[in-house]
């Protein structure tokens, strides 16, 4: 089985809008190809492929007899395997 390293991890409470604004800026990025992570002096740099697996995800789960709901959105991509049209050269 492969051996996995957290690279970064963050978890925090925002209202939506901020949610919202932190998303278009990650979604623009996306769209460049970096994305940089940063918190305090901490910084984890990726590179994006063109081609990435996206993976949603919504839970429902009951804590106490009231319902806590989740959404994970998550992107996937192997290092050095890009996926991309066949060009002749």
């Amino acid at each position: 089985m492969a051996r996995s390293t957290l690279l970064f991890e963050s978890e925090e409470r925002r209202d939506r809008q901020d949610v919202a604004a932190f998303l278009h800026a990650l979604a623009d990025k996306l769209a460049e190809g970096q994305i940089v992570l940063q918190r305090g002096g901490e910084q984890t740099h990726l590179t994006v492929p063109a081609t990435v697996t996206l993976e949603i995800k919504a839970e429902e789960s009951a804590r106490r007899g009231r319902p806590k709901r989740s959404l994970e959105i998550e992107l996937e991509w192997t290092e050095g395997e890009e996926s991309g049209v066949v060009t002749l050269g």
